[in-house]
């Protein structure tokens, strides 16, 4: 059985923790591992491969984090742009034999109860040998208007019903033949994908096109133009409402899709006041309040059911019982062209991370760190020009045709337009400081003319 994690979401109601280029799955929130970590541990023993689908720019999240779990047997696809989940599961079927059973599990989703979660897959299994399709219905424990629902005839689906207003789900509540929708799912690869042909042929024939044309080595990756002609819909909308073949299984499995801080809040442990514990966090008469901060100091005095969630550059507060509305906010950075809702200050790249110290609209001042054996592309750009000064580790430094090595308190000038490169040939990381200065300072104000990690 191949595990097959989809791990395209941005988890928009988790921000400012979850942004673009570091969604919710890859926040380490629990333990000092991440939802995705937890994810790929909880289904290996079961599954004999992961197989893992994610924005190109995520990948090396991704790999970064299966090196820490000492994780084999890992396929991947590739998207250049998302288009729902539906193109995301065939592409990685056409990839499979199609007697392959897979197991579909997002990411960004948290199951205490693993025992029951394993015995249900064990049914799952047997069901998706019989050539069904087996969606895992969780045993709803209120009215919750933030999930979507499924309505049963023991493990006949009756309907797919859309996330509703609160008396339209104490309504299904009442019933007692409704369950929450997963996103969870079981099938054979080519059961999957002669349904999608049966009830969405425009996904399909397009799937198929995009796969065949991709390039595939260790990791498939899909061409832009490819995707973009795909259809965008979802598993549930293309193949499961439609399908005569599909069957829910009950599962009591203590799970969360985490998809407010409201239902994060319920995972973190409290203090004898119910607030969440947290490092630097003081509170006076203050109780049932959410705080997450990694680095500044938190005071509350005389508040209650509060959601703080502060980062370096971004400060969220919230009423309990609203967080739903965070992906407002989101809107409003996206319509302002800000970048809060994509990165946080600290970037993760193939090669290591930058974390952004300063900036100006005419300097930017960064702490870059290069793993062992890693380098940046070869690249220049139009509009800046940078000093780089080593704290630790030796860098070798290309620009133009010269090669030069930078040792700890040794600095490098690189002028406007000129090709460069930094490479860590060492064995321990390469922390430096760079210093640009320009009259534009955009991420985007990149030429690559040569990368390891086949970036454009």
């Amino acid at each position: 059985m191949t595990n097959m994690i989809l791990c395209g979401g941005s988890g928009t109601r988790l921000w400012p923790i979850s942004r673009a280029l570091m969604p919710k799955q890859f926040v380490k929130l629990f333990n000092d591992a991440s939802l995705f970590q937890l994810t790929v541990k909880r289904n290996k023993a079961i599954c004999d491969q992961q197989f893992i689908v994610s924005n190109a720019e995520q990948y090396f999240l991704a790999v970064d984090q299966l090196e820490e779990l000492a994780s084999t047997q890992n396929k991947f696809l590739l998207e250049p742009i998302g288009r729902n989940t539906a193109p995301a599961i065939a592409l990685a079927c056409l990839a499979l034999d199609k007697d392959e059973i897979v197991l579909v599990s997002p990411s960004d989703h948290l199951i205490k109860n693993e025992a029951a979660y394993v015995k249900v897959l064990e049914e799952a299994k047997k069901l998706a040998e019989t050539d069904s399709l087996v969606t895992f219905g969780i045993t709803p424990e209120y009215a919750e208007t933030g999930y979507g629902y499924i309505e049963s005839n023991g493990q006949d689906v009756k309907a797919f019903h859309e996330k509703p207003d609160a008396t339209t789900a104490q309504k299904y509540i009442d019933a007692g033949n409704f369950y929450w929708n997963s996103g969870i799912f079981c099938f054979k690869a080519g059961v999957f994908l002669e349904e999608l042909k049966k009830y969405s042929p425009e996904i399909y024939e397009a799937s198929k096109v995009a796969f065949e044309n991709a390039r595939s080595s260790e990791v498939i990756r899909v061409s832009h133009e490819d995707m973009q002609a795909i259809p965008e819909d979802s598993i549930d909308y293309a193949v499961m409402e439609k399908s005569s073949k599909v069957k829910v299984l009950a599962s009591n499995i203590d799970w969360s899709d985490l998809g407010s801080f409201d239902a994060l809040d319920e995972e973190m442990p409290k203090d004898e006041n119910g607030n969440t514990k947290c490092e630097h966090f003081y509170t006076v008469d203050s109780k049932n309040n959410f705080v997450y901060s990694k680095e500044r100091a938190i005071a509350l005095v005389g508040i209650e059911d509060l959601i703080v969630v502060d980062t370096a550059d971004a400060l969220l507060i919230s009423k309990k019982g609203t967080s739903q509305k965070v992906k407002e906010i989101v809107k409003q950075l996206t319509t302002a062209e800000s970048e809060l809702h994509h990165i946080h200050r600290t970037a993760h790249r193939p090669w290591g991370t930058y974390t952004v110290l300063e900036e100006n609209p005419n300097y930017k001042i960064k702490r870059i760190v290069v793993k062992p054996g890693k380098r940046l592309s070869l690249q220049k750009h139009f509009h800046r020009s940078e000093h780089w000064i080593v704290v630790s580790g030796t860098a070798l430094v290309t620009i133009g045709d010269k090669e030069v090595l930078v040792r700890p308190n040794e600095s490098t000038y690189i002028p406007m337009g000129e090709i460069h490169r930094l490479k860590n040939p060492g064995k321990v990381d390469v922390v430096l400081i760079e210093a640009q200065v320009g009259s534009y300072l955009g991420e985007d104000d990149i030429v690559r003319i040569e990368d390891d990690f086949a970036r454009n």
